[in-house]
């Protein structure tokens, strides 16, 4: 899922881009809260990512962010799979921004809340760009989630059910209603936190004045599921939109 304001081409869209932040949920360790990186480049295959540690250090500053160890930041692929993207389609503007990478524990509703709070005002400035990791429902054994709907018919048509509840959910921008969502199915939605995280500080600037608006773009299964000994993960995309 991307964040991101409006923009008459892609060009328009990457040229005032100065600061791309990346909010990722935490796959390896238990964190209660969020955290920065400690590095100052990320290396991709195209050319490195820059740091923006003064960004880092504002943000430290609220003592609500912790620091990732090496090895967790070194682990954790919700971040750095989005990366040689970012180059690639930054790749004109190489030397004109910095990236703000952020891992997102389990946090509960009211944490949700205050790290929407705090980067509420990040949004709004026309000069960043947010992506928010996650895939949607990871249905099987192996993910001990077998939520089945036989009204829906086969197996991954549950699953599409289930999922754009959630994304339907998601488009209206109520972060209460994507929780409760969350509580009644357990949908196995790995960035739930990042999401509740973007949509508490949508609240925040909904309570200001801002119109926003929400339109997933794409939905995929990695694959069928038509037996209960089977299993897949489903993918979406979406965009987030200012209105001027």
């Amino acid at each position: 899922m991307r964040v991101t304001r409006i923009a008459v081409s892609v060009e328009h869209l990457l040229i005032d881009k100065k600061r791309i932040f990346i909010l990722g949920p935490s796959h390896h360790v238990r964190l209660r809260g969020c955290a920065l990186t400690t590095a100052k480049t990320y290396t991709t295959p195209l050319y490195d990512l820059n740091i923006d540690t003064q960004t880092n250090t504002e943000l430290e500053k609220t003592g609500a962010f912790s620091w990732m160890d090496a090895k967790t930041d070194e682990d954790e692929h919700s971040i750095e799979m989005h990366l040689p993207f970012i180059a690639k389609v930054m790749e004109n503007f190489k030397d004109q921004f910095t990236i703000v990478p952020i891992l997102v524990g389990s946090l509960n509703p009211d944490q949700e809340a205050l790290y929407g709070n705090l980067l509420a005002d990040f949004f709004t400035d026309p000069q960043n760009l947010f992506i928010i990791s996650s895939d949607f429902c990871h249905w099987g054994n192996r993910f001990s989630y077998t939520y089945y709907d036989r009204s829906c018919g086969q197996i991954y048509k549950s699953i599409e059910n289930l999922d754009k509840k959630g994304m339907d959910i998601i488009e209206t921008l109520n972060a209460d209603a994507f929780t409760e969502y969350l509580r009644k199915y357990n949908n196995t939605i790995c960035g739930r936190h990042p999401i509740g995280v973007m949509l508490s500080a949508i609240k925040v600037l909904e309570r200001k004045g801002y119109l926003m608006h929400f339109k997933f773009l794409k939905y995929a299964q990695s694959s069928r599921c038509k037996e209960m000994h089977e299993s897949s993960v489903s993918y979406a995309s979406g965009s987030l939109v200012f209105e001027c």
